[in-house]
């Protein structure tokens, strides 16, 4: 009965301190009824995507932030993801996304020990503006362009969640600009940058495979 009773004090002295994490993304990171706020447009779950030959991925535990959680032993504070959407203000067809952007969401995150940013894919496909390395005082003009957008949302980042740890995933197959970008941005707020490699799509999303992959090499930077 003493090994009952010091057993649940272990399991619960772990669920409590488990580290929390919140995820910050796009379509990547979205599944049905697994997004806060619930209106954040989704992509895995939809009726498209479950579709005989669109993608494989079928349930949450595929995907590959729940796979990162539970390997490494977190627990999900939320996850701000929304299917389609640009760091910068700059959407598709040169359309504002100014209410989904990165750079807005960037605020409702709770309060994470860790935080997960996987986004610029829809601002490599959408064609956004590149713009210039801007590290303060930014313009609301300039959040319409990527460089300035992407180091705006890290250094709020860094200033207004100080003790959480910082992880950014940049996909693979984006445009040299973009990628680029990204590792040089993190490099001047030191934040840790994982460059994926050789991630499965299919119809340009982490197919099972894929998510697998990524889950891996994210989980391979926060074992450090």
């Amino acid at each position: 009965m003493k090994c009952y009773f010091l057993l649940l004090s272990l399991l619960f002295s772990l669920g409590v301190n488990a580290q929390k994490v919140s995820v910050l993304g796009d379509s990547y990171s979205t599944f049905k009824d697994q997004v806060n706020p619930s209106w954040n447009a989704i992509w895995y779950g939809t009726e498209y995507q479950l579709s005989e030959g669109v993608n494989d991925v079928r349930t949450v535990e595929q995907t590959w932030w729940h796979q990162v959680i539970k390997g490494m032993n977190y627990t999900l504070e939320q996850n701000n993801s929304w299917s389609g959407s640009t760091v910068c203000y700059t959407g598709y067809n040169g359309e504002w996304q100014t209410n989904r952007a990165f750079i807005t969401r960037v605020q409702d995150l709770g309060n994470p020990d860790i935080i997960l940013i996987c986004g610029g894919t829809n601002d490599s496909w959408a064609g956004a503006p590149i713009g210039n390395y801007v590290y303060s005082n930014w313009t609301r003009e300039q959040l319409f362009a990527f460089r300035p957008a992407f180091a705006y949302m890290l250094d709020y980042l860094v200033r207004n969640y100080p003790k959480a740890r910082i992880v950014n995933i940049c996909n693979s197959e984006l445009s040299e600009a973009i990628t680029q970008s990204q590792a040089e941005i993190c490099a001047h707020y030191h934040i840790e940058n994982v460059q994926l490699q050789n991630v499965d799509k299919q119809n340009g999303h982490p197919s099972i495979a894929g998510m697998k992959a990524m889950a891996e090499q994210v989980m391979a930077v926060l074992k450090k």
